[in-house]
């Protein structure tokens, strides 16, 4: 791969994506650990996760919920009547 194709021109290195704030503290992100600063925060971040802390949203199906009700193909998409 050539300097140009890496990010890298006339020996300067050019970042390739554009600098964010940690989004534990809010400094510069660091690239050893982007997007965190730190080691730290990066580990705080994995104990939230961990310790269920951050949770992914999720919509309970109504108590009369059907599942094969639904048209699935073999992949379990929908549209499967082929």
């Amino acid at each position: 791969m050539s300097g140009k194709e890496s990010g890298e021109r006339d020996g300067k290195v050019i970042p390739l994506r554009a600098p964010r704030p940690c989004p534990i503290c809010g400094k510069k992100s660091a690239p050893d650990v982007h997007p965190f600063c730190s080691k730290h925060c990066a580990d705080v971040d994995l104990n939230r996760w961990l310790s269920e802390g951050y949770a992914i949203p999720a919509v309970e199906p109504p108590d009369d919920f059907d599942p094969e009700s639904l048209d699935l193909d073999e992949e379990g998409e929908r549209g499967g009547g082929r």
